[in-house]
């Protein structure tokens, strides 16, 4: 028998993996055919015993992918707004965004060792390292991973992922982190933009709707400094790195497509190690041209770069592999919930002040966030779901109708043997 998978998209949690449901037969046991009278209650007893059974199976099911929904949700908001704080904490002390950013994407080398890892806990069938990657090599093509095919399908992600991490903590050094990570969230109206247009993916009104929220919220997000050149700075390298993002899951769809667990892992490997071969000259002439210095390699907290890795791997990890064990649109709500927990720490640590049109501002771009999360027939959805409570409430006026008329002659014939007395 073939084994089903489901198919993810590395730092794209709006894909909807592929669910495959195993159906489980009963035994069929021969007997001697009852009457009829008899037959009645044991299929009727037998058929509401397997209804029974399968809401049970059923609610279970749905309460597991819940509970771990609601963990996985909390392992997202925890580590990405804790790697943002952290980012903000390391700046104070190590005042180079583009090494920190080298450093941390260096971490993606552990991805396919941790999922060959998890295979060889959890796989039946063992497989030995050689063998798992070169499976999961077939994801790139029939002739696996080429150095034409690290060039032309693994390097251009790396360098936005690169271009998008660093964005983003240069972005940290200009404003609060709060107004970073509301600002970020656009990245999904972006990614719905990008695929409408390069992927023609459907058209929907509401997502128009939440687009526009977005870039409004922006413009409030600036409006909220007054337009000053370091606020303005620091909006414009959030929404640059909030584009890249986008870019880079429109671009994985568009070239690659989907991909396995296993896949996704080698293919964050891949990036990781173009980072180290690649991209380690770019710190180094940035640290000889004094535009990123440290006087020496024991001034640098390195508690605070490796706390900051680390959280950002699992935030990696979560995001890429909760698909798993549960729906994405819960994990997708653990990014917008990073945002009123940085506004605590801020709101205690820094000088920020919530003036009317900031709050504005991020109500918005949530509710825009929200928007987008909203399934494609959700106005089907909706629909069906005010029918069918038009149609309950008609039944229960019936009902109630049938009710206060049943009553008068229910009380006529209980008072009809007085009077025959």
């Amino acid at each position: 028998m073939k084994k089903h998978s489901a198919r993810v998209a590395p730092l794209s949690a709006c894909n909807s993996p592929v669910l495959t449901l195993t159906k489980v037969e009963g035994e069929e046991r021969p007997r001697e055919p009852p009457g009829l009278a008899e037959a009645q209650a044991p299929g009727g007893a037998e058929a509401s015993g397997r209804t029974s059974r399968r809401r049970c199976t059923c609610s279970r099911a749905q309460l597991h992918k819940t509970f771990w929904g609601v963990a996985v949700v909390l392992c997202v908001c925890a580590s990405w707004a804790g790697s943002t704080q952290l980012a903000k904490l390391t700046f104070a002390k190590f005042d180079a965004p583009f090494t920190l950013t080298w450093f941390a994407t260096n971490w993606n080398f552990l991805f396919f060792p941790l999922y060959y890892a998890g295979h060889v806990c959890k796989s039946t069938e063992k497989q030995s390292v050689k063998q798992r990657y070169r499976e999961c090599c077939r994801f790139f093509g029939d002739n696996g991973l080429t150095l034409k095919v690290f060039f032309t399908k693994a390097a251009p992600f790396g360098v936005l992922w690169t271009l998008t991490n660093y964005l983003y903590l240069h972005a940290i050094k200009k404003i609060n982190t709060t107004d970073v990570s509301v600002l970020f969230c656009c990245n999904k109206a972006f990614v719905f933009l990008l695929s409408w247009i390069v992927l023609r993916d459907r058209f929907m009104g509401v997502r128009i709707v939440a687009a526009i929220l977005a870039i409004a919220g922006i413009v409030m997000m600036t409006y909220a400094d007054g337009f000053h050149s370091h606020s303005v700075i620091g909006i414009a390298l959030v929404v640059g790195s909030a584009s890249m993002s986008a870019l880079y899951k429109v671009l994985f769809k568009l070239l690659l497509g989907s991909a396995k667990f296993g896949e996704a892992a080698l293919f964050l490997s891949i990036l990781g190690v173009f980072n180290i071969i690649f991209i380690t000259c770019i710190p180094v002439l940035l640290y000889f041209t004094k535009v990123e210095y440290w006087s020496s390699f024991d001034d640098i907290p390195w508690g605070n770069l490796c706390g900051f890795s680390v959280l950002l791997l699992t935030f990696n990890i979560v995001l890429n592999f909760g698909i798993a064990v549960t729906y994405p649109t819960l994990m997708s709500l653990g990014i917008v919930l990073s945002v009123p927990v940085n506004a605590v720490v801020d709101h205690y640590t820094s000088q920020i002040v919530f003036n009317g049109v900031r709050v504005i501002a991020i109500i918005i771009i949530g509710l825009g966030f929200l928007l987008l999360l909203l399934p494609e027939e959700w106005d089907v959805w909706l629909i069906k779901l005010l029918t069918h409570l038009k149609v309950r409430k008609k039944e229960e006026t019936v009902e109630g109708g049938a009710d206060l008329g049943s009553g008068p002659q229910n009380r006529s014939r209980r008072a009809r043997p007085s009077f025959a007395r």
